[in-house]
């Protein structure tokens, strides 16, 4: 029974195809050939359409020192508290939400993903998990206590800019001088050019490593002159916060101009 039925969908598939077939025949060339160019330019649209939303990206990273209040800032971007104290992440905040800010504005507004990576020196390897999805890096800088940090925070810092995938997906970096409100805190300018001397000083001692020992790098700067962030082929621009205040207009800005509402 079941081959007579295998047998007569055959029969019925062959008569669909012959007059098809007898159809197209029908069909002027040109108006084939129109038909044919339509479909394809669709789905050529569509292809572009699908490859578009899965390269568009919401996603941003908060990176920096262990200390220097990226989960104080984290939670100021979701909802507004302050988190009085400190706050030490060991596992990765995350999580996709309204900003705090533009929770009572009305239209269409886009969620933003938020990692807040811990800055412990054994949890960094955990970044490398986020950055190929990332729209943005913000690198937090305790501005209180930059100077004792500040080599380790170079280090940090240029670990980030040589990342293969940060430099080649060109994916901008906001490195945020948080705790301004503190009257003991360094301006932005003084910490943006520390952190350029002491990158320059490691980018000397970083090229003098054979290039199979960082084949997962890109050099930093312009051969034979002193290290800016105005050299890097992603943008770098400073800014300046407060968590504990609720100041945090600078990265809200930085966010929404690369992950768009």
């Amino acid at each position: 029974m079941e081959k007579e039925k295998i047998e007569e969908l055959k029969v019925q598939a062959q008569k669909w195809l012959r007059e098809a077939e007898v159809l197209v025949n029908q069909i002027p060339p040109t108006q084939l050939y129109a038909a044919i160019g339509v479909v394809l330019f669709t789905a050529f649209l569509f292809f572009i359409t699908r490859l578009f939303k899965r390269t568009t990206s919401s996603t941003v990273v908060l990176t920096g020192l262990s200390g220097s209040g990226k989960t104080i800032l984290f939670y100021q971007l979701k909802d507004g508290s302050s988190h009085q104290g400190t706050v030490t992440s060991m596992e990765p905040n995350e999580g996709t939400f309204i900003l705090h800010s533009e929770t009572t504005k009305k239209g269409k507004i886009k969620p933003v993903h938020v990692v807040d990576v811990p800055g412990h020196s054994r949890l960094r390897p955990k970044l490398e998990e986020f950055l190929p999805q990332a729209a943005a890096i913000v690198f937090v800088v305790d501005a209180v206590e930059f100077l004792p940090n500040c080599r380790a925070a170079s280090e940090y810092l240029y670990d980030i800019l040589t990342k293969v995938t940060v430099v080649k997906k060109k994916i901008p970096v906001l490195l945020l001088c948080n705790k301004v409100d503190k009257v003991t805190a360094h301006t932005k300018e003084f910490i943006k050019k520390q952190l350029e001397k002491e990158i320059d000083k490691l980018r000397a001692s970083r090229t003098a490593v054979s290039d199979a020992d960082i084949s997962d790098e890109i050099t930093l700067g312009t051969p034979g002159e002193a290290f800016s962030f105005s050299q890097c082929e992603n943008q770098v621009v400073v800014g300046e916060a407060s968590g504990l205040t609720g100041e945090i207009s600078q990265l809200e800005q930085f966010i929404r101009e690369n992950v768009k509402p």
